[in-house]
């Protein structure tokens, strides 16, 4: 199974020890509307959250053992909507770093 479908798993069924499996102790996202770097820890606590975002319609668009490239559509507790690309960085099998371009959508 690919890296970005058992992190999506974990995601959606809120499994934390999943979720750590498939990122790496140094993980770091960079979130290119603001330039922050969040790392696991943090993002981990969001995700496992009710405030967590929702996502549809995921598509890998390209993976291999060192990178990966997906897609999705995620909703936001607010109601807010976004069209994410995401491209993660693979390091031994699990994702190292993750960077993101977001497009508002219409609610």
């Amino acid at each position: 199974m690919s890296v970005i479908q058992k992190l999506w798993d974990a995601e959606e069924n809120r499994d934390l020890n999943k979720f750590n499996e498939v990122m790496h102790e140094d993980f770091v996202w960079i979130k290119h509307s603001t330039g922050e770097e969040i790392g696991r820890e943090i993002l981990s606590t969001w995700f496992m959250s009710d405030d967590a975002p929702k996502s549809e319609n995921n598509r890998i668009i390209y993976e291999n053992d060192e990178i990966g490239v997906a897609h999705s559509f995620v909703t936001f507790k607010d109601g807010s909507r976004q069209a994410v690309m995401v491209v993660y960085t693979i390091k031994d099998g699990r994702i190292i770093r993750s960077e993101t371009g977001a497009t508002d959508m219409p609610k």
